[in-house]
């Protein structure tokens, strides 16, 4: 009876890793998924401390994590304690997937970008990257991976521009010359002839300030986004609706970014549909 108990395997394990971390839709969206196929596994949210980070990640793989999220105030820090890296995350300076690898192995990416552009590509399937500039409003890192994303799909500039100056210099630096800065006074006219304007910042958030940068500037053939997804319609979308521009909200992002990490960890490709929509605004 032991042995045969040895035997069999074990049920692997994910997560997301951050603090706080009760907000997260991510629980709801991989157990979503983990019954709709029908796997045996669990995804659990995971409160570490900065200062525990390390020493969790130790522990994790022994207590059969196969591998897990990572949110803020962690994906940054990450990079130093992986033992491999994507190119696409070392450029971006963050990673939110990990992998435990059977080696021991910890295996850090960045599946923003891909959410991203999925995103738009699923609910704007018009959307032509190479018709024009983009226009980005914030340089954190959210950003850095939405501009790693448009540069990459071919978008010929993008234009940025942060409340703190220095961090949008810094994003240029890294991306180079296709990356044009403008100051956050010039926003309204950084939208001017853009073909895709992004919101990255918290503005408009449930909670935070309101995005006051004035939109009167918007080509009405623009593709907006908004990576914000609480509230799901912000007053930036609306806004924009309001010049005749195609929206698109943020929860897709969420929910493709999330497809490589589910993959890998649990063998099976999921699907991002109107379901798995319903399912994480249920939840």
């Amino acid at each position: 009876m032991t042995a045969a108990v040895a035997a069999l395997p074990r049920i692997p394990l994910a997560g997301v890793i951050g603090s706080p971390i009760a907000h997260s839709r991510s629980p709801v969206l991989h157990g979503y998924w983990l019954r709709r196929y029908g796997i045996a596994g669990h995804y659990v949210p995971l409160d570490i401390a900065p200062g525990d980070l390390a020493e969790a990640l130790r522990m994790l793989p022994k207590m059969g994590f196969v591998g897990c999220n990572v949110t803020i105030p962690h994906k940054e820090n990450v990079l130093a304690l992986a033992d491999i890296v994507t190119d696409r995350a070392a450029l971006i300076g963050a990673a939110n997937t990990l992998i435990f690898r059977k080696d021991g192995k910890l295996h850090a990416d960045n599946t923003d970008g891909i959410g991203f552009v999925n995103n738009l590509r699923q609910n704007a399937p018009q959307w032509v990257p190479g018709a024009g500039p983009a226009a980005v409003f914030g340089a954190g890192g959210a950003a850095r991976g939405v501009v790693a994303a448009l540069l990459e799909a071919g978008v010929p500039e993008v234009r940025v521009a942060n409340r703190t100056r220095t961090r949008a210099d810094t994003l240029r630096t890294d991306f180079g010359a296709r990356v044009v800065v403008v100051d956050w006074t010039q926003g309204a006219a950084m939208v001017d002839g853009a073909a895709t304007v992004v919101n990255t910042t918290s503005l408009g958030m449930t909670g935070k300030s309101d995005f006051k940068v004035s939109l009167d500037r918007l080509n009405p053939r623009a593709l907006v986004t908004d990576i914000v997804y609480t509230p799901l319609d912000t007053p930036f979308l609306r806004a924009a609706r309001d010049m005749g521009c195609t929206t698109v909200d943020g929860l897709g992002m969420l929910l493709h970014q999330a497809v490589p990490g589910f993959e890998r960890w649990f063998g099976t490709r999921p699907v991002v549909d109107e379901e798995t929509r319903a399912a994480v605004l249920a939840g």
